[in-house]
């Protein structure tokens, strides 16, 4: 068998839709790995069609797609034609839950399916999506998905994700995948499943679909080796992430220790063992800190394959952050540093979530305490295991008595932002609510300072390329 040759740049998995399909495909085109955010992919897709679907990119994709009638009833139910009025909410879609209906679950099927088939259009690139294994509910609707469109790799991460590879495995022959849903008061072996079956979207296709690579999202040998050892199928590679990377972050192993400005410290024990991980055989990409010139030569000096890159792609040109947020953060780097902070409590699932300082979003403490809370996206709740048996949801985020009733704890609730509306927000869909805007949400890696090489002029961009050119002189 001939080994593959992968090309040592991956482009961060960033979401909500900042690793957007413009981004992916200009990375790929350029011959490195473009990655597309699969995270909250439905909610993405309806709100561009609320918004009018500028430019008619989702609609030339979805005309593209093997499921006319999910189309037709979607266009149907939330295409704009001039966009929404100013001030008029988006409407939403259901919040999921484990037995979803064929209704709801076609929006995250379509989602995946646009958001690759975008990236991969008029070219024989690389592309990969991300996804969390926390957001358990729609992958497999939004993997299929992507797999009709002909996704090249896959990338998860924030979760252990041993049972997706056999779910690749399945979806490639158009046979029922499934994976357990971690239920709260449920040992994990009783955990209920989440299942999709392909037969239920009447796909005409006969022949097997391409099985993408499986690259898991890792933040220590140990996670290596049971993916290793414990997977149901086949991976391809790993992607190594450090807690200087942006979004979630691994919580430190061992005692939990903080700084001065409440960050949780890391040590010796949370280093990678690089040799080691090369020992293993597989190829492999190191992720945080290390998108600088010299970052992909040290990670290739220790047997990497070479760097996946987040924070120089987020602020470029291309990726779906919002103009104001990237010419807001850079023109602040062009005057001195900007905060990044590692938050143990912003993110409801309790794992350490990076935040940048940037004035009129949720980094601003008056402005995270001035929202009134509200839980109308949902991705990242908890199931939890009722008095009386039943499967049910919750979020330390929801409002504080909402939550405490479900039987969550007052002190998980402290400090605990929206990151599902503040993501949309920031990637340029905010909801209304009680006639205020959602505000934004900014997370980067620590490495913010490596931008200043890639700098141009006051108020405009550098893009893709440049990144790219930058990494690889």
């Amino acid at each position: 068998m001939t080994k593959t040759v992968w090309p040592p740049i991956i482009q961060g998995g960033m979401g909500v839709a900042v690793s957007t399909w413009t981004l992916a495909r200009a990375v790929s085109q350029a011959g490195q790995i473009g990655v597309v955010s699969g995270t909250g992919i439905d909610t993405v897709l309806v709100r561009r069609l609320q918004d009018g679907d500028p430019g008619g990119h989702v609609r030339r994709a979805l005309a593209a797609s093997p499921w006319p009638d999910l189309v037709n009833a979607l266009l149907k139910r939330f295409y704009r034609d001039q966009g929404r009025h100013s001030g008029q909410p988006y409407t939403r879609l259901p919040l999921w839950t484990i037995d979803s209906s064929r209704w709801r679950t076609s929006f995250a099927l379509l989602g995946g399916f646009v958001e690759v088939w975008l990236a991969k259009a008029e070219h024989r690139g690389l592309v990969g999506i991300n996804l969390l294994t926390k957001v358990a509910l729609p992958n497999l609707a939004v993997l299929y998905g992507a797999m009709q469109a002909g996704v090249d790799i896959v990338l998860m991460g924030a979760g252990i994700p041993r049972e997706i590879p056999g779910a690749l495995d399945n979806l490639a022959r158009h046979e029922p995948a499934r994976i357990r849903c971690d239920v709260i008061g449920i040992p994990s072996s009783e955990s209920p499943w989440i299942q999709f079956n392909p037969d239920d979207f009447d796909s005409s296709s006969t022949s097997s679909l391409k099985r993408p690579a499986f690259f898991p999202i890792i933040s220590g040998n140990s996670l290596a080796t049971m993916m290793d050892k414990k997977a149901n199928g086949s991976i391809e590679g790993f992607v190594v992430e450090g807690p200087t990377a942006g979004g979630h972050n691994a919580p430190p192993r061992g005692p939990k220790h903080y700084d001065a400005l409440g960050q949780p410290l890391y040590t010796a024990r949370d280093e990678v063992d690089w040799n080691a991980l090369g020992k293993m055989g597989y190829p492999f990409w190191m992720a945080g800190g290390l998108g600088s010139r010299n970052g992909l030569k040290e990670a290739q000096e220790h047997g990497a394959t070479g760097i996946q890159v987040g924070t120089l792609f987020a602020y470029c040109q291309e990726s779906g952050l919002s103009p104001h947020l990237k010419t807001a953060v850079l023109n602040r780097l062009r005057t001195g540093p900007v905060g990044v902070r590692t938050d143990p409590l912003a993110s409801p699932t309790g794992f350490p979530f990076k935040v940048v300082d940037v004035p009129n979003t949720l980094s601003d403490a008056s402005a995270y305490a001035a929202r009134t809370r509200i839980c109308d996206l949902g991705y990242l709740r908890e199931a939890f295991r009722d008095p009386n048996g039943q499967v049910k949801f919750r979020c330390a985020s929801e409002p504080v008595s909402h939550y405490v009733k479900k039987g969550g704890q007052l002190d998980d609730t402290l400090g605990r932002k929206c990151l599902c509306n503040g993501l949309m927000a920031a990637a340029g869909f905010p909801q209304i609510q009680r006639a205020e805007e959602e505000l934004p949400i900014v997370t980067s890696g620590d490495a913010l300072d490596e931008i200043r090489p890639l700098l141009p002029p006051a108020d405009s961009l550098y893009c893709a390329q440049d990144v790219i050119n930058y990494l690889t002189s």
